[in-house]
């Protein structure tokens, strides 16, 4: 761990939790006692959600999808998603068009975070509050992709439905996180996030997104119970981090730096990114950004600094915990550097015609923004992922993703406020 905001993590007996630390990975031994070294995620999903599957393509669909019998639809699952479900829903080969109808579709199941109902045992108020929040942020995630999809800034929009929602399925594949620091694949995502950031949207301006979310993430780990044993140990172990004390310790820091708020995706990261089929290399645009339900108007800097953490992520793994996490991957300042330059061109059209110290101060204040905004990003997505470890059918470590986000965060916490 060598880059210049990560400086090694402790690997005392007090903070261990379960996790072998060396000098470049940080790699995670799962507890002897949990099954979930015996998980595996199923190829095909189960009678009832197949069944539901084909009633909406058939309802929401046209052409084709009319006259397609139960027995010849066709679905297999999608890998790759942390907070919801995804499907690839297909006509068969021997059922020809009728007109333009499309072939296949992605079929996006909600995950329970985003339908924020996790206050199981409270009061008649508070679940009648969480699920009003949960519809609300269902119908704005919905209007928000469905304005994209008109501006051709993401897929087309099929159908929707309060489960979920169908969508266009683009031939193309999701970036490999080793990917990320290819040079001209970092210059396109960071023009197309610029853009993103550029957009004029239907929404709240006001950036009460990140720390009105962590807050109600907050609330809701605080209120929660685990009934599997090593959970629970786990979970009494990170309440011991006073999280109420840390998040207060880092609206302080970043209330003192300044970040312009932009219409941000707010999860950036490699599976969310498409490399477009038939696009060579040599192209100039290759890459489209898809999952918009965390967008919302939020500080520039979070967006940048969160994608720079998902550079250390892979979660194309196929063991408990689904995840391999190296720090070295983080990117190191001339390739923050070079992303933070190809951003700037594209925001800021005078970018070009400032003189080269000019240039470089805009660069450097952006890179410490950036960097204090990353550590929001840890703290966010490990509180997402502790209620996440209590409320999904997803099968992923995610207990374990928030004790290395923690770690890495406290490592880099101490290097940022000194």
């Amino acid at each position: 761990m060598k880059t210049k905001f990560i400086n090694g993590v402790s690997s005392s007996p007090s903070m261990s939790l379960g996790l072998l630390v060396t000098e470049n990975v940080l790699q995670v031994q799962p507890d002897t006692q949990e099954v979930c070294k015996e998980l595996v995620r199923p190829d095909q999903p189960d009678l009832d959600t197949r069944r539901k599957a084909y009633l909406w393509c058939r309802e929401f669909l046209h052409g084709a999808w009319k006259n397609l019998a139960e027995e010849d639809f066709q679905i297999t699952i999608i890998r790759g998603g942390l907070s919801n479900k995804l499907f690839l829903c297909s006509l068969p080969d021997s059922l020809a068009s009728v007109g333009d109808e499309p072939r296949s579709v992605l079929l996006r199941l909600y995950g329970a975070i985003l339908q924020m109902s996790c206050n199981k045992g409270d009061s008649r108020q508070s679940n009648k509050e969480n699920d009003f929040q949960g519809a609300e942020a269902m119908v704005l995630e919905s209007v928000m992709f469905a304005i994209l999809a008109e501006r051709e800034l993401g897929p087309k929009l099929y159908g929707i439905f309060p489960q979920g929602r169908l969508e266009q399925y683009v031939p193309s594949r999701k970036l490999d996180t080793c990917e990320l620091s290819n040079a001209s694949i970092s210059a396109e995502v960071a023009e197309k996030m610029a853009k993103f950031h550029g957009m004029r949207m239907p929404f709240n301006k006001e950036p009460k997104w990140l720390f009105g979310t962590m807050e109600k993430y907050l609330n809701q780990v605080m209120r929660l119970n685990f009934t599997r044993e090593s959970h629970l140990r786990r979970f009494n172990r990170l309440l011991a981090y006073n999280l109420p004390q840390e998040m207060e310790t880092l609206k302080l820091l970043l209330e003192s730096t300044h970040s312009p708020v932009v219409f941000c995706h707010n999860d950036c990261q490699e599976g969310n990114i498409l490399l477009l089929k038939g696009h060579q290399s040599s192209d100039d645009q290759k890459l489209m950004l898809i999952d918009f339900e965390y967008s919302s108007y939020n500080y520039r800097g979070f967006d940048i600094g969160n994608h720079f953490c998902e550079w250390m992520y892979d979660y194309s793994c196929d063991e408990f915990p689904f995840f391999k996490v190296s720090t070295q991957s983080y990117p190191s300042k001339a390739q923050q550097l070079h992303f933070i330059e190809s951003y700037l061109r594209e925001s800021d059209g005078g970018f070009d015609r400032l003189s080269t110290q000019e240039q470089r101060k805009l660069k450097e204040e952006l890179y410490v923004e950036v960097n204090r905004f990353s550590l929001a990003s840890h703290f966010f997505w490990g509180l997402w992922s502790i209620i996440q470890a209590r409320l999904s059918t997803i099968e992923f470590g995610y207990l374990v993703k928030y004790v290395v986000w923690a770690r890495v965060d406290g490592q880099r916490h101490k290097k940022q406020t000194g």
